[in-house]
């Protein structure tokens, strides 16, 4: 229930639909029922935050349990943070409108590392210190997980306890510990030492790390109760871990307004850039009965008029025919769309043609990643321009006259050649629509490049790899632009200085824990978006601190130098990214899982299971 004081800011702010709650099957519990209280934070506006698939499952999660009840809180807008300052008016949950510190356990999603100075603005808008040696109380308990918990250095001086990998079973243990220690009256030093001992929790106060004197890592020792190595949770069985029945249906527009069905985690392909392509190994699918079974359930209690196959590579999915002829006979006839994101170049079938034709076409999404073949099998893409050729012959004769191809910039090998053949792509692209004597008449061809800046992360091939300069990146955006000679080819690219400031998060020690708070006192916020990212800000707060960004972002690192996160364990062998990265330089590829397990050891949080080798 929102106190008078918030009603009254509702009138004065944009969109406050984002701030009062109570949408379709959100969740409402009677207070005196409740022995643990979660607020759920996602450190962006409402818009982004609700269309996050993550989110709605650990709220799924929390709140089938009948004694915990998990409420949903976004980073308010500019204008409603300044209300809330002038009026004192702290930080609160939507299905309550209860201030967020006085909950039990406060846990943060991390997506993306320019979220983070939204972390502390969020937790100093609740009333709640920002350290975590400054929380001497077992509540509130501030918690945080996603993709950026694999290198949770940056910010592990504000944080009690990450969650490493897959949440769903985490969560519900998490829950199920605070209740635990809150009947017992436990203190926050003893909840710390229990939770310590859990697969799939770090508490980074239990680890100490020295450094040598020219600021990489002498060593990180682990004490009190905690491992030597925080390994990660893995899910093994996905057709019987919780997903939702129902989703939140917003009051406003979001980014993605629909159904999201989850077919499997992991990828076979093992792209040397994608953290995700092995953050999430072993590869584990979902049934088709029960992906449609999901679906069927989520449209009837929403009423959404659209399904979203979603994984990292939806079309190496091994159910997907099965699965789409079975749900078109009912989406069909019930006009219900199926978007399928995440669709590969090299095996884009006659069969799955067919079947998208038949749902709302709107434009294809590609991902070929380099502009030439040398520096396609650098980063192991395993996909040939022949395979891009035949995939768009097979869209334009099918009807599509849109296609967008997305492309990564400042890829370890890249030489300007390169870049030149994003654009030379582009045109052959282009030129192939006007070949085909069936294209769709009467229309022209648009095609779209997004050309986004390489940041090395943790856990893959190329975490030890130099990032380029922010000049050298503008240097090749200004190439790729120039080498463009048609209107029916749009490029997009990204700044180079969020992209320089993401790369030094990316891999980034606990050092940085003084830049984010200096950067965030400064004004910093909300740093993914372009209109209010301060560059300046983070580079004064960086001398500040007496930290060299540049030694973060730019600097290759050698096989044996400890890196920040070598403390956690995501499955993937150390010596198995090693290869891999000797291989790029030499522009050799590696099978993909489905035609020969390469050994990245992902199986052996698993029970060594893996269902690219289970299914080969």
């Amino acid at each position: 229930m929102l106190s008078e004081k918030i009603k009254g800011i509702l009138l004065d702010v944009q969109k406050p639909g984002r701030y009062v709650g109570g949408e379709l099957n959100s969740v409402v519990k009677n207070k005196e029922d409740v022995k643990v209280r979660y607020a759920f934070c996602f450190p962006d506006t409402y818009e982004i935050g609700m269309s996050h698939l993550g989110m709605k499952i650990l709220y799924s999660v929390v709140n089938d349990i009948d004694y915990a009840w998990c409420e949903r809180v976004f980073a308010p807008g500019n204008d409603m943070e300044e209300k809330m300052r002038e009026l004192n008016v702290p930080l609160w949950a939507l299905e309550s409108g209860d201030p967020i510190k006085d909950f039990d356990l406060i846990g943060f999603t991390l997506q993306y590392e320019l979220s983070f100075s939204n972390i502390l603005n969020m937790l100093d808008l609740a009333g709640v210190p920002l350290y975590s040696k400054d929380r001497t109380e077992l509540a509130p308990l501030v918690v945080a997980g996603g993709p950026c918990a694999c290198n949770a250095e940056p910010i592990a001086d504000f944080i009690d306890v990450f969650m490493l990998g897959d949440g769903e079973e985490t969560t519900a243990q998490l829950v199920e510990l605070v209740k635990k220690h809150k009947e017992l009256g436990s203190s926050k030093i003893d909840f710390l030492r229990d939770i310590a001992q859990y697969k799939g929790f770090y508490v980074p106060a239990f680890y100490d790390v020295e450094y040598n004197d020219d600021g990489t890592i002498k060593s990180v020792t682990a004490k009190e109760t905690a491992p030597e190595k925080a390994e990660k949770a893995v899910v093994a069985d996905m057709d019987k871990v919780k997903y939702p029945e129902k989703f939140i249906v917003p009051s406003i527009e979001i980014v993605h307004d629909r159904v999201t069905a989850e077919i499997f985690r992991g990828c076979i392909r093992g792209c040397r850039f994608c953290q995700a392509g092995f953050i999430y190994r072993p590869i584990r699918e979902k049934s088709p009965e029960v992906v449609e079974e999901q679906c069927r359930k989520l449209i009837d209690t929403s009423g959404y008029d659209e399904i979203s196959l979603c994984s990292l590579s939806t079309s190496d999915y091994t159910g997907l025919q099965p699965l789409l002829n079975s749900m078109l006979d009912w989406t069909i006839k019930e006009k219900i769309n199926v978007a399928l994101p995440s669709l590969r170049v090299d095996n884009f079938s006659d069969e799955l043609m067919e079947k998208l034709a038949v749902v709302r076409r709107s434009g294809l999404t590609f991902a070929p990643e380099a502009g030439t073949q040398r520096l396609r099998d650098a980063i192991n893409k395993n996909v040939t321009e022949e395979d891009v050729m035949k995939t768009v012959d097979k869209a334009f004769a099918g009807g599509w006259t849109a296609v967008k191809l997305y492309f990564m910039i400042g890829l370890p090998t890249e030489t300007l050649d390169d870049v030149a053949g994003i654009a030379q792509l582009g045109q052959r692209v282009v030129d192939e629509f006007y070949r085909l004597p069936d294209r769709p008449k009467g229309k022209g061809v648009q095609v779209s490049i997004s050309a986004s800046s390489f940041v090395p992360k943790p856990f893959t091939p190329f975490q030890w790899e130099p990032q380029d300069t922010r000049e050298q990146l503008e240097e090749k955006q200004a190439h790729l632009l120039s080498s463009v000679t048609t209107k029916k080819i749009k490029i997009s690219t990204h700044l180079s200085q969020s992209s320089f400031l993401e790369g030094v998060f990316a891999r980034g020690d606990r050092r940085l824990s003084k830049v984010i708070e200096l950067a965030w006192k400064k004004g910093c916020k909300f740093d993914s978006w372009d209109d209010q990212f301060k560059f300046n800000k983070w580079m004064e707060a960086f001398e500040e601190a007496g930290l060299e960004p540049s030694f973060y972002a730019n600097r290759r690192r050698e096989y044996d130098e400890i890196l920040p996160w070598d403390h956690l364990d995501y499955g993937v062998t150390k010596q198995f990214l090693i290869n891999e990265n000797k291989k790029a330089h030499q522009s050799v590829t590696t099978p993909h899982c489905r035609i020969k397990c390469a050994g990245c050891g992902s199986n052996k949080l698993n029970g060594g299971k893996c269902d690219a080798i289970s299914k080969n």
